[in-house]
């Protein structure tokens, strides 16, 4: 499968999540999925306002863990890198 078209399916599977949540705002899963595709794209904020979301109506679902790795990756400081 070309890049584009893998673009283009990811583009269209975020504008039926986005129209999902529309008619129905409280859907963890939906949120989730289209949190894991923003990150896949480089949305960060966009990716950690769905987790937040998904937290909120389930404080103890994946978005917990999904929250905590992503700021973690965020957080991440390789003190070598900056100390030869």
């Amino acid at each position: 499968m070309e890049k584009e078209n893998i673009s283009e399916a990811v583009m269209a599977r975020l504008q039926s999540l986005s129209e999902r949540l529309q008619s129905n705002p409280e859907d963890e899963s939906a949120l989730i999925e289209r949190g894991r595709l923003h990150w896949s794209l480089g949305h960060r904020s966009e990716a950690i306002n769905d987790y937040l979301a998904a937290q909120k109506i389930n404080p103890e679902g994946n978005a917990k863990e999904l929250l905590k790795a992503t700021y973690e990756i965020l957080n991440f400081y390789n003190k070598d890198l900056y100390n030869p």
